[in-house]
């Protein structure tokens, strides 16, 4: 082979075809396998992991439907370029995690998807598959203390504080579970640092934004769309900020310094700090 490919975990309890696509994953989120690169073929796959033929088939499907690579009949399984589909979020929060030092930052209007995608990492951890040093995480949110655009009665688009308290305290839930499970990783001697640092700020937020490990960025627009919720025992018709499947565009500095992905990595970097830094307000999810 002509890369380095990660090391299978013989810990490791998941099927050998979720394995093998970790692994192939992994190379290709950090440009081991560069966007068109064509990826060895299934005998010299089978050969270098161990595992039967239709286990590296397997495993090259679930990349395909990640959005990985694309399989070219005729020609082989070849990565996908970033620009003909957006990946996922998940693996590349995993992939953080393999890092000593871990950093999240997360704009946007709940730390729902966040939250999702933290429980895999952390369950390694727990049970030390994975070992991080240290782990900071900063979440920047609306202040639902103040009217927003969004979201608003759908008969008039006005405000109503019922819809603010509602998103409130979806946000809190979120925000503290996340606190509250990095720093149980801490107490029990898992990680020798940890933050979980919450900042809102008085601005509708339209989009969401990850920086993972202040290497790669992840972005997406939240549309907003009639929705029927429950505030206070009442049913109210809704415009609502839908993000739970937005999607979100990938953009990295392995991609090289002059690069348009490397320059959104570093303006998303840019922009984060100067909101947290100037306008955030800390704000604690406990209520300390």
């Amino acid at each position: 082979m002509t890369f380095a490919l990660e090391p299978l975990d013989p810990d490791d309890d998941r099927p050998p075809y979720e394995q093998v696509a970790r692994s192939l994953g992994a190379a290709i989120r950090t440009r081991k396998l560069a966007p068109g690169e064509k990826l060895p073929s299934h005998a010299k796959l089978t050969d270098h992991y161990g595992f039967a033929r239709a286990t590296i088939q397997r495993a090259l499907r679930d990349l395909e439907d990640e959005g990985l690579v694309v399989s070219r009949k005729g020609s082989g399984v070849f990565v996908r370029n970033r620009t003909e589909r957006p990946a996922g979020l998940r693996p590349y929060v995993e992939q953080a995690f393999t890092s000593r030092n871990v950093s999240i930052d997360f704009a946007g209007f709940s730390s729902e998807t966040l939250h999702g995608a933290l429980q895999e990492p952390l369950d390694k951890i727990r049970v030390g598959r994975l070992t991080p040093t240290s782990i900071n995480i900063r979440i920047l949110v609306p202040d639902m203390d103040v009217p927003q655009a969004a979201p608003v009665r759908r008969a008039d688009c006005s405000d109503d504080p019922r819809l603010r308290s509602r998103m409130h305290s979806i946000m809190v839930s979120y925000a503290r579970s996340i606190s509250d499970a990095i720093n149980e990783l801490s107490h029990l001697g898992l990680v020798q640092e940890s933050m979980v640092s919450v900042r809102v700020h008085s601005g509708t937020q339209f989009f969401k934004l990850y920086v993972i490990n202040n290497q790669d960025a992840f972005f997406g627009y939240y549309p907003i769309r009639p929705n029927e919720v429950v505030a206070q025992g009442e049913a109210i018709e809704i415009y609502d900020l839908v993000g739970k499947d937005a999607t979100l565009f990938h953009y990295s500095l392995n991609e090289g310094d002059s690069s348009s992905g490397a320059q959104q990595v570093e303006q998303a970097r840019m922009w984060f700090d100067s909101v947290w830094d100037t306008i955030g307000r800390d704000f604690d999810p406990d209520g300390h």
